[in-house]
């Protein structure tokens, strides 16, 4: 199934600025929101969740978003490059990665908790791409 990227812009602006709505939705609940930095060149991820949701949303920079199905055991990897202003939504049982292009600066609006101990149940590690 092809990665559904959603290109966020400005709803609204005038002489002070703008409002960019990135999340407006009544389907997931959002726990946490972070703040991520990573470096050129740098993976992150490498992980599926067994409950949690997240957006991820490219703030500046670059990075090729993976995934794969887990349910889908020959299913294929999808990928596609996040550029700022690029929203995607991870579902549980998705293994994803990202690799990043250039110095980058994403958020995470996630429905679990960040608490590591919590973080760490729900999470199991696999490679899907290389660090």
């Amino acid at each position: 199934m092809p990665i559904k990227v959603t290109k966020i812009l400005p709803e609204f602006t005038d002489t002070r600025g703008s409002i960019t709505r990135l999340i407006d939705q009544n389907n997931i609940r959002i726990q946490s929101i972070l703040w991520i930095t990573s470096k050129k060149g740098s993976v992150r991820a490498n992980h599926y969740h067994k409950k949690d949701y997240h957006y991820v949303y490219c703030v500046s920079g670059k990075f090729i978003y993976s995934e794969k199905d887990m349910q889908k055991p020959n299913g294929k990897i999808s990928s596609v490059v996040l550029l700022p202003g690029d929203l995607v939504l991870t579902k549980p049982m998705i293994l994803h990665s990202m690799e990043f292009l250039e110095n980058t600066i994403f958020m995470a609006f996630t429905s679990e908790t960040r608490k590591q101990k919590a973080y760490e149940k729900d999470t199991k590690r696999m490679q899907l791409v290389k660090s």
